[in-house]
């Protein structure tokens, strides 16, 4: 091999693996993983690496260029001395118990320690495993682009999550309904090498649980806590309680910041929840363009939106009852998790709040916030009012003037032409009300503006900027993955050479496919 990586495997050491090597679909009992190789591909290309990532696993971009590197994160060559495996789990499906579900697409290569870091390399479209039921293992460059762009972008925006380090096409040609509507096509295959200190899911444990195998589910939650957890203690029922409740607050941690980004994940599956508290799985996830609560991207889930953006808190919250449910045999007392999922609830309100006052520049409180905030995002959703945009320009307000007109945020707005003067009082009201509420406030406004200027960014992956990078990669144009991937690493930052991605989503892609609703196909 041309380059070194410092492999230190533990979770296919330490925990029980498939007796059965055969690469074919069952139902895998008593075992946390399957050993499986990833598929042979045709004529790989790697096409993109995080510069970041590389710097993070001790690889430099000279590392980049060898064959060994090609070969090993497109799936072609397995690193030295390691056992490639895809993990067992279940989950719970759009508030359905779907049984064994498990890494159907995701191979995990290895796991590096560098610079007292862990990192789990997993291989994502590489092939067929055990878990992947009527599915090919595949995926396509359109779904990799995605998750390969915003995993890197939300890294930056200050959101836990998975990163990636490579994006590749596999030269193979994989067959795709993008809509489900009966109509597949080919597309180019692609392959991401995603990293996080973990894979490890709510669906990990719950797929024992299930089973009623509760010395499996002992050895599984022991080992988390002693690699992941080990500062909550010994493991112990004690222990155990503490583990529900520090993933607990990682998760609203984690959802709290896809609210105040406006990031929607769109399949918030409890197999799709990572027990580190990331964001993980980038399917049809999208970025909120005008300000609604309502909004979710995902075609599966439109008609009864469970996973729409404003449901995001409670949905973590439904999440971590399964995860009591499931961990419950090793505690065997109710009262503890009650009063942890009562905990959580109750945070979710006071996080929310400070949330949003650090949106609108209020950084004490007062009594009267929840009403201000309340009656903001009354009137943002009345009037299709661009998030990203507002509250970036909500910041150059002058606390010491309220002028007649919306011309502060009139950028913000998709249709000025229907701004009424109804909804122009109704504007002047809310400013007013702002202006006071400003006044109790230490900080000016030049001071408000640059702390605003941090939490609220500039610039996200707007839905219709990712299409127009898969529209140019499928024409074997990667200029858009790397002026994206540059510009999405200072978010909060002017750029002022970028100033064209500051703009509200164009009527063009007001209902395109990849721009407003996404499918799970990938």
């Amino acid at each position: 091999m041309d380059f070194k990586l410092n492999i230190q495997d533990k979770f296919n050491k330490e925990l029980p693996e498939d007796p059965n090597t055969e690469n074919s679909r069952r139902q895998v009992t008593k075992a946390c993983f399957s050993y499986v190789t990833p598929k042979k591909t045709a004529k790989p290309q790697i096409i993109h690496t995080s510069s970041e990532m590389l710097s993070a696993l001790g690889l430099t971009k000279e590392d980049t260029k060898s064959t060994s590197f090609l070969n090993i994160f497109t799936g072609n060559e397995i690193l030295p001395n390691t056992n490639p495996y895809a993990m067992c789990y279940g989950g719970y499906q759009f508030g359905n118990w779907a049984g064994q579900l498990g890494d159907g697409r995701a191979i995990n290569l290895a796991e590096i320690e560098q610079d007292n870091k862990n990192w789990v390399l997993q291989l994502k479209g590489a092939g067929e495993t055990p878990y992947s039921r009527t599915a090919d293992g595949l995926a396509v460059l359109r779904s990799s682009i995605r998750e390969y762009l915003c995993s890197e972008a939300m890294h930056h925006l200050g959101v836990p999550t998975t990163r990636a380090l490579s994006l590749g096409l596999s030269g193979d040609q994989v067959l795709r309904d993008v809509l489900y509507n009966g109509n597949p096509e080919y597309e180019k295959g692609a392959i991401v090498c995603r990293a996080a200190p973990s894979f490890l899911r709510f669906g990990n444990y719950e797929i024992f649980a299930s089973r009623q195998d509760n010395s499996t589910l002992k050895i599984l939650v022991d080992y988390t806590i002693k690699n992941h957890y080990s500062y909550l203690g010994k493991p112990s029922k004690e222990t155990y309680i503490k583990f529900i409740k520090e993933v607990g607050d990682k998760s609203l941690d984690m959802v709290m910041h896809w609210q105040r980004v406006g990031f929607v994940h769109g399949v918030m599956n409890t197999d799709n929840m990572s027990i580190l508290g990331l964001t993980i799985d980038y399917g049809p996830y999208g970025w909120l363009e005008g300000y609604d609560h309502g909004w979710t991207p995902n075609t599966t889930d439109n008609t009864n939106k469970r996973y729409r953006y404003g449901t995001q808190p409670q949905i973590i919250l439904w999440n971590l009852y399964k995860l009591a449910n499931a961990l419950y045999p090793l505690i065997e007392e109710v009262e503890p998790l009650e009063d942890i999922l009562m905990v959580y609830r109750k945070k979710t309100e006071d996080s929310y709040l400070k949330m949003m006052r650090s949106k609108i520049g209020l950084f004490t409180e007062d009594k009267n916030d929840t009403l201000l905030i309340d009656t903001l995002e009354t009137i943002l959703q009345k009037y299709e009012t661009d998030m990203t945009i507002f509250f970036r320009l909500l910041a150059n307000f002058d606390s010491s003037v309220v002028t007649e007109d919306l011309s502060l945020i009139s950028k913000a707005f998709y249709t000025p032409n229907q701004i009424t003067d109804t909804i122009k009082e109704e504007w002047k009201q809310w400013f007013l009300k702002y202006q006071k509420r400003l006044l109790k406030e230490s900080l000016n406004d030049g001071e408000r503006k640059k702390v605003m200027n941090t939490v609220n960014p500039k610039y996200v992956l707007r839905n219709y900027m990712a299409q127009l990078a898969i529209d140019e990669a499928n024409k074997g144009k990667y200029e858009l993955i790397e002026e994206f991937y540059q510009l999405l690493k200072k978010p909060y930052d002017e750029q002022p050479e970028s100033e064209k991605w500051f703009a509200k989503r164009p009527e063009w892609a007001r209902n395109k496919v990849g721009c407003s609703m996404l499918s799970c196909s990938s």
